[in-house]
């Protein structure tokens, strides 16, 4: 690092690569509520976050695990499990805006990943987001198709040795669409 009268040393949060302050700053001039989706490889969470001068205010919060109290068996930081935390989050964000900004940080944008899984399911629940629907996975990815037929295309012993979790705690993947339809309906009736 330079050192001396004339040198300006970065932030440490951006020195740390953890924000980036000119999508930051371009965000709170919205004047909108964002959307902050974060995700890891076994949970999801989704929350509705408003910027004022005192410093950001998180309004609603969801969390994957907040699904296993619903019935979902299955892991909370797949596609399916993406869709209805973003489900869940925008049936709790409905009456709070009429629209909101997306939000994912410095995670990197992939075309029909978890990321817009948990967007599409947001939309899904009535909250309006500017956002291009190509980006969305298909809608058999969603429900959790591509898993149960994937599953189910395996012979014997490789289902045992890749869905071993699965099995050990006595779940069924070629189930997953079904399940998914009932979890979704159950978060129609909160």
């Amino acid at each position: 690092m330079a050192t001396g009268p004339r040198s300006r040393v970065p932030f440490k949060r951006r020195r740390d690569g953890k924000t980036n302050y000119r999508k930051r700053l371009a965000l709170v001039k919205s004047g909108k509520n964002r959307v902050v989706i974060r995700k890891s490889l076994n949970n999801i969470l989704i929350q509705i976050v408003s910027s004022t001068f005192e410093g950001d205010k998180t309004l609603i919060t969801a969390f994957s695990k907040e699904l296993r109290d619903m019935g979902w068996n299955f892991h909370c930081g797949n596609t399916p499990a993406a869709y209805l935390t973003g489900y869940l989050c925008g049936k709790k964000a409905k009456e709070l805006a009429d629209e909101f900004v997306l939000d994912i940080g410095l995670q990197r944008s992939i075309k029909g990943g978890r990321n817009y899984a948990a967007l599409k399911g947001f939309i899904d629940a009535g909250c309006k987001v500017n956002v291009n629907e190509s980006i969305f996975p298909p809608e058999d990815r969603v429900k959790g198709g591509d898993i149960s037929s994937y599953y189910e295309g395996l012979d014997g012993s490789l289902k045992e040795k890749i869905f071993s979790n699965y099995l050990k705690n006595k779940t069924d993947p070629s189930k997953m669409p079904g399940m998914f339809e009932e979890i979704k309906s159950k978060i129609d009736k909160l």
